[in-house]
């Protein structure tokens, strides 16, 4: 299963070490998933992960980003952007997302924000999903 994970998501995983989010990440250091990323992609993950407002474990900070930053960068399956996909989401910063998902041939992009990439279901097809969605379709596979 190839999935383009939204920011939200992965910001999520590091504020919630026993949520959907994280269990995703978990998925793909097991390799029952793929995790597709473009350039952009990374430098919005690394962006969001570097904000200390997203650090609200005791004791997790800059050197724990990067480490989880450095577990992302082990598993993710880089993609080359070599069509963009602009004017169809109404948020510009959302469609880098897409685009990865369109050029990666992703099965699903993982959200919470699947009212802002409704358009892209209906326009390009794509299947939008939040993570307990994915993890309960893994529960369903052998």
């Amino acid at each position: 299963m190839r999935l383009v994970v939204d920011t939200s998501v992965i910001v999520k995983a590091i504020r919630n070490f026993n949520g959907a989010s994280a269990a995703l990440i978990q998925e793909a250091i097991r390799e029952r998933v793929v995790l597709l990323v473009s350039t952009p992609l990374w430098l919005e993950y690394e962006s969001a992960l570097q904000r200390p407002e997203h650090w609200v474990w005791p004791g997790f900070g800059a050197a724990d980003a990067d480490r989880f930053l450095d577990v992302l960068a082990n598993i993710a399956t880089p993609i080359e952007i070599r069509f963009r996909w602009r004017g169809i989401l109404p948020d510009p910063d959302d469609e880098m997302v897409l685009e990865t998902a369109i050029n990666g041939g992703a099965d699903f992009l993982v959200t919470f924000n699947q009212r802002d990439f409704a358009p892209a279901t209906t326009a390009l097809g794509l299947e939008i999903c939040r993570p307990d969605a994915i993890l309960a379709r893994l529960k369903e596979r052998p």
